[in-house]
């Protein structure tokens, strides 16, 4: 469609809720594909997105309405139009608003696209659905999209549904600003120590800091980490906020230096093989503090633990013996895996961070509610400016009373909780080889350069994720080449690449002649770095991996990113 149609009943009361609401969106700049040179706020809302988004935002508890939301005919028989507002400083430049539908055979490309132009001056747009051509293989909603002319861009966006007559729900409340310096908030701040644990280790990077020397602050963890909510990401997140006031607070002549190292959708199972390159930076970097952050991304992590213990006893083992922080972050539904994760920071009497134990509680509140979801979640996974800086403010709070406690004697050599099989993990790829491994590729013979990409430390550029892998590509011609490896090792764990292309193929996976999996890119469904494991064993040996194409699959892609062994 080429632009809005103004509602044929503008003089109607329709029922509406907001699913985005005083949204702060930033314009990244896209270097490739259709919008190359222009800025793009991404906001996803498949997979349940959508539903979290009326919930958490618009305050729509009918179950009937938010079940309507799940599929592209349930929306088109609830919404009646969308209403759009934009405001940002250069109130007359254009902004295209996109609303895509997901397509049942072609993820991407199949669906509806639902768009307007606006302008940034804060005036409401209204399209109306029964303008909209519908397209026959829709079948979810999507992800909506801001596009912006000049990139990097921040502005001020609400999208809301009006509902189509028979429909009802109750007008949204207003929402008071934030006073962070009341005592409501202190108390809220408060409630996020879970615990010191022993507090020597952060109170010596805090005397390193004070007395000028070089201290460096790292995280690894999943999208939160990586800024996901936060607009601009780079300089908005927890990550960047803690680390300007760590560096304010304790630093001396710019000698606190940030890490960055979240990548979005991925857990402990595959932070742990990236920890290396992506945080020590293949052992350029010795960094003094650890934020691992993984209490909302391990849900998926094959071994319920073991993974995330491995990771932290990986850190703690560090010749340089730096500090390790557990931030538990939180999703709108109040979930995390607090109690999964919070034995191994007392086994390890490590401090931690609890973002559930801060704000879940004073949600329930509406007399003396501090903040509202809304205010805090960006969208049903990612919090807002408000929501990062409120977990920079909670681990600040912790560094300073860290200062105050005494050292408590640490007992490293205690048996693991969950197990850290895997806290001696390495990566393999086609860069960073390993000599008990002899691979021939076969057809896996070319680069996949489409990836998953994450915007690291304090900048904005996006960085390919496994950018040295294996692919396979059908389209170069049919082949039952497999990709072969032999290598000794106790453990292995593959790497692959999820995507939602519909020329994204399945492979199946051998090991010792067994098939042990049959790896399906489109599970997922996402451009995304999934990490599997292949192979434990309590003794290292040698063992022969094959991965080719699953039989009627040749004309398609798969990516091998990499690889995770243990000797």
């Amino acid at each position: 469609m080429s632009g809005p149609v103004a509602p044929k009943d503008p003089e109607k009361d329709r029922s509406y809720f907001y699913i985005m609401k005083e949204k702060e969106t930033f314009g990244s700049l896209q270097t490739q594909g259709e919008y190359q040179g222009r800025g793009v706020q991404f906001i996803y809302e498949s997979d349940g997105r959508l539903e979290s988004s009326a919930e958490v935002t618009g305050e729509v508890c009918d179950e009937e309405i938010l079940k309507k939301l799940g599929t592209v005919e349930g929306f088109k028989s609830l919404v009646h139009s969308i209403g759009i507002s934009v405001e940002m400083e250069h109130s007359r430049e254009p902004v295209t608003f996109v609303f895509q539908m997901y397509g049942k055979e072609d993820l991407y490309g199949g669906g509806t696209l639902i768009e307007t132009e606006l302008r940034g001056d804060g005036a409401e747009v209204r399209i109306t659905l029964d303008t909209v051509k519908w397209k026959t293989d829709d079948d979810v909603p999507g992800q909506i999209r801001f596009v912006f002319e000049t990139p990097e861009q921040s502005a001020r966006v609400n999208v809301r549904f009006f509902l189509k007559d028979g429909f009802f729900v109750p007008k949204p409340q207003e929402e008071r600003v934030v006073d962070m310096e009341s005592h409501g908030y202190q108390e809220m701040i408060e409630r996020s120590l879970l615990s010191m644990g022993d507090a020597g280790r952060i109170r010596r990077v805090v005397e390193k800091a004070r007395a000028g020397e070089p201290v460096t602050i790292a995280y690894i963890g999943g999208s939160i980490t990586q800024g996901a909510g936060a607009a601009p990401l780079h300089t908005q997140c927890y990550a960047y906020r803690f680390w300007k006031a760590f560096a304010g607070k304790y630093g001396k002549n710019n000698n606190v230096k940030l890490i960055k190292a979240g990548v979005g959708g991925t857990p402990s199972e595959l932070g742990m093989i990236r920890f290396e390159r992506d945080v020590l930076r293949d052992g350029k970097e010795k960094p003094d503090l650890v934020v691992v952050e993984f209490a909302v991304n391990d849900e998926g992590d094959e071994t319920k633990g073991r993974c995330y213990e491995s990771l932290v006893t990986k850190v703690l083992s560090m010749p340089d013996a730096p500090a390790v922080l557990l931030l538990f972050a939180v999703f709108a539904n109040d979930w995390n895996l607090q109690e999964r994760l919070a034995p191994v920071g007392e086994r390890y009497q490590l401090p931690m961070v609890s973002i559930r134990d801060a704000v879940t509680p004073q949600f329930r509140q509406t007399k003396d509610r501090v903040v509202s979801k809304n205010q805090f979640f960006y969208d049903a996974f990612h919090p807002t400016n408000l929501g990062h800086k409120i977990m920079a403010d909670c681990l600040m709070y912790l560094i300073d009373r860290a200062v105050c406690e005494p050292d408590i004697l640490r007992r490293m050599h205690e048996k693991p909780v969950y197990g850290d099989e895997f806290a001696q993990v390495k990566l393999l790829d086609r860069r960073d080889g390993y000599e008990r491994a002899k691979i021939c590729c076969g057809a896996f013979s070319g680069t996949d350069q489409e990836l998953q990409c994450v915007e690291m430390d304090d900048s904005l550029t996006p960085v390919p994720e496994f950018p040295y892998n294996w692919q396979y590509d059908g389209a170069n011609g049919r082949s039952e080449d497999a990709f072969q490896m032999d290598i000794y090792c106790r453990s292995l764990l593959l790497i692959f690449k999820d995507s939602g292309a519909v020329d994204a193929g399945r492979a199946d996976v051998f090991v010792d002649d067994t098939k042990v999996l049959t790896a399906d890119p489109h599970v997922n469904g996402w451009t995304h770095c999934n990490p599997v494991i292949l192979l434990e064993e309590k003794e290292s040996g040698w063992h022969q991996v094959r991965i080719q194409m699953t039989p009627g699959e040749e004309e398609k892609k798969f990516t091998i990113l990499g690889f995770g062994y243990v000797e």
